[in-house]
């Protein structure tokens, strides 16, 4: 009588990561496909409302914050070298704004893996977001702008602050509307085990409408920004 076939763990392992690493690529492909789709809305000056964010807040909601920090990196890179005109310093500048925002609330959320948790981290996301990038446009943006750091001292509270406002706020709307059925068809899919993405929850009629109710607002905001309305 033959012994019945296991799966050794370590064959098990392999598969989970091969598929890790196969679901990271192709978000990394879908966000910088985000990011192109992104340079068709309106701007305020030179600075884009970019929604790549959302793709690798995911992937950091779904693999860790590290996974969204390689991520962000990568998109940041592949933008540099194919449309970007601004080179090493806007690969810093996307790289460190994405960061900051991704891995914080990626790694709150891990921390704390519930709604409420979501809420919280991608709210710390916004707030670091708008903090480090008012340090670091006041530090860069005179070297790629051209212009005497006074001038770019005086733009940081009339626009940078508002425009990261507006931006993370978009961001963490819709991070909150997307992330559930995503992982939920990665979890069908065998990538992410219950184990990872937490136990299964049923859409939450009042999240849904709070998160569409802030993706609202703050896509109005960035409107008026841009003047459009």
């Amino acid at each position: 009588m033959s012994e019945p076939v296991t799966v050794r763990p370590h064959v098990r392992t392999t598969r989970m990561n091969t598929k890790v690493i196969v679901s990271m690529a192709m978000l990394t492909a879908i966000a910088y496909i985000v990011m192109l789709v992104s340079k068709l809305m309106p701007s305020v000056m030179f600075l884009d409302f970019d929604f790549k964010d959302v793709v690798i807040c995911i992937a950091g909601f779904t693999f860790g914050p590290m996974s969204a920090a390689i991520i962000s990196i990568l998109v940041a890179f592949i933008e540099m070298i194919s449309i970007s005109d601004t080179f090493l310093w806007g690969f810093l500048m996307n790289a460190l704004a994405t960061c900051t925002f991704c891995c914080t609330a990626s790694y709150i959320y891990k921390k704390i893996h519930t709604k409420k948790g979501a809420v919280l981290g991608l709210s710390l996301g916004v707030v670091c977001l708008v903090a480090v990038m008012l340090l670091w446009n006041y530090l860069v943006t005179p070297f790629y702008m051209g212009q005497p750091r006074e001038v770019v001292a005086a733009m940081l509270l009339p626009m940078f602050l508002p425009f990261n406002l507006a931006k993370g706020g978009m961001n963490m709307a819709a991070t909150l509307l997307l992330y559930p059925p995503v992982v939920t068809a990665l979890r069908k899919a065998g990538v992410v085990p219950a184990s990872q993405s937490g136990q299964n929850k049923k859409i939450n009629a009042g999240f849904v409408l709070f998160s569409l109710a802030l993706l609202a607002t703050f896509v109005l905001f960035a409107l008026v920004l841009a003047g459009v309305i």
